[in-house]
């Protein structure tokens, strides 16, 4: 069953439902709308998951790029640390030791941009199909219910 056929079952149940008079609400099958439910749930369109997943990937992404830039700050201050020790060329060392620090940093910012626009870049994929696939369902259901009409 396809999530259109889900729909309109779980439409008929809550159509079907009996009225509670001077009320307006209406006693329905829970088991059964439940039941419609979870299929639904089960039917999900496979880019639903795949956007939660390129969530979590972003934020992976980011962590690992976050590891990567102080693994290469803290090699640079080692490495400006070593450079201190030898007397002869202190005043080269520190200049040394302030690029190696730059460069790791922008390194480092260069890896979280782009992380951060591949990963905006597949979620406006993924919202893009979301969105077309959302107006076909509500054409579709405009479809229906003019042929119950």
């Amino acid at each position: 069953m396809n999530i259109l056929d889900l729909l309109d079952a779980l439409e008929d149940e809550l159509e079907a439902g009996n009225t509670m008079p001077f009320t307006g609400k209406a006693l329905i099958d829970r088991d059964t709308c439940l039941d419609i439910i979870k299929d639904i749930r089960l039917n999900l369109p496979d880019e639903i998951r795949q956007a939660e997943w390129i969530k979590n990937e972003k934020q992976r992404i980011l962590m690992d790029a976050q590891k990567q830039a102080e693994l290469i700050v803290e090699e640079a201050e080692q490495h400006m640390r070593n450079l201190i020790e030898e007397n002869e060329i202190t005043q080269k060392a520190y200049q040394q030791s302030r690029e190696i620090i730059e460069n790791a940093q922008n390194a480092a910012k260069e890896i979280r941009l782009g992380a951060r626009d591949y990963a905006d870049g597949l979620l406006d994929e993924v919202e893009s199909y979301i969105r077309n696939q959302l107006e076909m369902l509500v054409e579709n259901r405009k479809q229906l219910k003019s042929m119950k009409k």
